[in-house]
């Protein structure tokens, strides 16, 4: 006499529905990687060909309102020297300033953020976007 089952159940779990949902996790967290980026002011730079980059100590940028930014803080020009010489302290092997400024702002704040920068004793670099 079999008193056995032949008919067992085998219990197995759905597993379609956990691949949507971390493939809809990875795309989310692609995407807000990408936008999650708080040190950038959003500027039109000039096109180059060049390729030319440079160990980023201290970005000084220039939109088109004439408004200068060091890192993301608003400074006045008046008091953009002070600004530099503490920001550069921090940094004991060839200091750099990049400048980022919008295509429309005058070539003479750019110059003049160049001469403040040399004269704290740091180099310039003139950031530009390529083409």
């Amino acid at each position: 006499m079999n008193l056995r089952s032949r008919n067992r159940k085998h219990v197995e779990m759905d597993k379609s529905a956990l691949n949507d949902i971390l493939f809809i996790l990875l795309l989310f967290f692609l995407i807000v990687s990408t936008l999650a980026n708080p040190n950038v002011i959003k500027l039109a730079l000039p096109k180059a060909t060049s390729n030319t980059k440079a160990k980023q100590t201290v970005v000084v940028s220039i939109n088109s309102n004439h408004e200068f930014f060091v890192g993301t803080n608003k400074v006045p020009f008046e008091s953009l020297q002070q600004t530099l010489v503490p920001a550069l302290s921090h940094e004991s092997v060839d200091p750099t300033v990049v400048i980022n400024a919008e295509k429309t702002v005058p070539i003479e704040d750019v110059v003049s953020v160049m001469e403040i920068a040399r004269s704290v004793g740091a180099k310039v670099v003139l950031a530009t976007a390529k083409k």
